[in-house]
């Protein structure tokens, strides 16, 4: 089984985060795919960004959810980053999906409704994926349980996945119970007792967010579905190397 390697908000050690830049830098690399990060603006459209507030990302401040789209676009979403990405602009969820959609880039969208819980965000979300014929090559993420319950009613075949950085209890049986497909976790809660418990309920590990080639190595070793990297080339550089080595060895 190979691990497949999705770039996390996009080749974003090398570009700004979760833009066009380090969308295109990642499919450029090689990704198997791509995790990006979901909100609802005041007008509601869906649009890429991790924080609810825009500070950290852009040059404004204040949160999504008080932004027009328009007005979000306006905000300058690289110079934070370097120089040369400045005047990059904070992107709609459709911008992206008419990227990708004739593309063989599997996709992971996170919705981000544990803090703010954006109405309908989970049908607006599921409607756009319809529209370009992209339901069956994406998954959608969320910490929000309920979220992930309210997706299996829109579509109880679509890919979902429960997400935690937390040591929960039964984890894998609440998982399954939830309805979701996969679980994805930090990298500090992986183990190989995890994988084995998963892949035994039908349920896909996948661990974010795995930067260093150390612990490539070991969620190559140890079965793990999919990662989540700042760094795609890195992390399919070593891919390679796993896949020399084991053969070397079988």
């Amino acid at each position: 089984m190979k691990t497949i390697v999705f770039a996390h908000r996009g080749a974003s050690k090398l570009a700004p985060e979760n833009t066009m830049p380090a969308f295109e830098l990642a499919y450029q690399m090689g990704a198997d795919g791509i995790e990006t990060d979901v909100q609802l603006t005041k007008d509601n459209i869906p649009v890429l960004i991790h924080d609810e507030n825009v500070r950290r990302t852009t040059n404004g401040t204040g949160f999504v959810q008080d932004y027009t789209f328009e007005k979000l676009q306006n905000l300058d979403a690289g110079s934070w980053f370097q120089n040369r990405y400045s005047n990059t602009s904070v992107i709609s969820l459709e911008q992206f999906l008419k990227w990708a959609q004739h593309k063989t880039l599997k996709l992971n969208l996170e919705l981000k409704n544990n803090i703010i819980e954006y109405k309908n965000l989970e049908d607006k979300v599921y409607s756009l994926l319809d529209s370009y014929n992209l339901v069956e090559q994406s998954i959608i993420s969320s910490f929000n349980a309920k979220s992930i319950e309210r997706l299996k009613k829109i579509d109880k075949d679509l890919s979902t996945a429960f997400l935690t950085s937390q040591k929960i209890k039964g984890l894998v049986d609440y998982t399954k119970a939830l309805g979701a497909q996969g679980l994805h976790i930090k990298y500090r809660l992986l183990d190989k007792s995890i994988i084995e418990s998963s892949h035994q309920n039908n349920l896909d590990v996948r661990v974010y967010t795995v930067n260093r080639p150390i612990q490539m190595m070991r969620c190559y070793k140890i079965g793990c579905d999919a990662i989540f990297t700042d760094v795609p080339h890195i992390a399919l550089e070593y891919r390679e190397l796993y896949k020399y080595k084991k053969e070397q060895n079988d």
